[in-house]
């Protein structure tokens, strides 16, 4: 995998250059030579209830996020873990939108469940691959001594169990983060944003370019200003402006990272938000003036704007946006392809911090894409009754 698309930096922290003396020393083990039976009978046992706890948690989208935010709250020094839950979230509801009043006037049903495939193999892959990770770091705490020697037997890559053992030497929290959303993002670029299936029902359709020329695939994070719980939240996060780019959802992971951890009040203020609200895959979790879980629409009636500068026209009918357990079956999934995405040292130039952070606004820029998806089916029913 190449990331030279990245600007070369010449200068590492020691942190840093330690972590990239370690990669360089270290080996990829060959898949056939890795057994668990090779371990002793505590390492086995635990390497079993691992794949159990994460199969357990593993069952959709909701159960994911639910399982992050869990895990962050015995564990804030694991800062992706909260982060990991608040961009499931948007996972959540990005699969949810798929049945809700917008995007059903758009795609055709086999571009909702294409598109719902392919949303909800990311995501299981993410967290099939980070969970054990975080089970494993549990543990470790547990009975304080590291045991990241076993990441190899849980599939995990190189780059982590690198990683995780600075972070238990020096406790390094951004720098662990960072490290996660790099292996998070590389961990799906074969399986899912190269995979030969997702290209042809997915990534290559008109359907998804349509998608992305809306911009409709904003990361948004709920908060409560000051805490002011009673009060509609307030939103921010970043936008993603090229899928298919490792480069690009590495950086926007990177700032969205910076926008939630970089101020103490905001990491506050969403994590008020998100205690209050348990994640159901609708969008009237933080939004309930303007999304609804119940379709308030009659069958076959004709769409009409229901949105004007940044909220609800006058009488209209909310947007419906179902919970994800109305909206989609549970999917069994494919056992994970094997094989360790590492094979580049420049991956490091990642880890460094950048100077410059996003503040994170991001209301303006969601109002104006549910505006222009408004406009847009408004348009294409025109056409389509002029044809008649």
């Amino acid at each position: 995998m190449t990331f030279g698309c990245f600007k070369k930096i010449k200068r590492y922290e020691k942190s840093i250059l330690d972590i990239k003396k370690e990669l360089k020393n270290k080996r990829n083990p060959k898949a056939n030579a890795l057994s668990v039976n090779m371990l002793p009978k505590m390492e086995r046992v635990l390497i079993h209830s691992i794949h159990q706890i994460t199969n357990k948690w593993n069952k959709n989208n909701v159960t994911r996020t639910q399982a992050y935010f869990d895990f962050y709250i015995q564990h804030p020094e694991i800062h992706w873990a909260f982060l990991g839950h608040m961009v499931s979230r948007n996972g959540g509801w990005n699969m949810t939108d798929l049945k809700g009043d917008l995007l059903t006037r758009l795609l055709s049903e086999k571009e909702q469940n294409n598109f719902y495939l392919f949303l909800e193999r990311g995501n299981w892959l993410i967290f099939q691959d980070v969970y054990p990770q975080l089970l494993l770091y549990q543990q470790s705490v547990r009975m304080n001594r590291s045991l990241f020697h076993l990441l190899p037997f849980l599939n995990v890559s190189i780059f982590m169990e690198v990683v995780w053992k600075h972070f238990w030497e020096h406790g390094d929290r951004y720098l662990l983060a960072i490290a996660t959303i790099i292996n998070e993002q590389s961990y799906l670029e074969k399986r899912v944003i190269h995979h030969a299936h997702f290209k042809e029902t997915v990534l290559d359709t008109l359907g998804f370019k349509l998608y992305d020329f809306l911009r409709f695939n904003h990361v948004i994070f709920p908060l409560y200003p000051h805490e002011e719980t009673g009060k509609k939240p307030a939103l921010i996060g970043d936008t993603l402006y090229h899928f298919g780019s490792l480069h690009e959802r590495i950086m926007l992971g990177k700032r969205l990272y910076a926008v939630l951890f970089q101020q103490v009040s905001v990491l506050q203020d969403v994590l008020a938000w998100a205690s209050r609200h348990p994640h159901t895959g609708s969008r009237a979790d933080y939004w309930k003036d303007l999304f609804h879980s119940v379709n308030e629409s009659a069958p076959g009636t004709v769409y009409r704007r229901r949105t004007k500068h940044c909220g609800r026209k006058k009488g209209a009918p909310r947007i419906y946006s179902p919970p994800l357990k109305y909206a989609w079956k549970n999917v069994d999934h494919s056992p994970a392809e094997k094989g360790d995405w590492f094979d580049d040292l420049s991956v490091i130039d990642y880890l460094v911090k950048d100077e410059k952070n996003t503040g994170g606004e991001i209301y303006e820029k969601y109002c104006k894409a549910m505006e222009k998806i408004e406009l847009v089916i408004i348009a294409k029913k025109a056409i389509f009754l002029r044809e008649e």
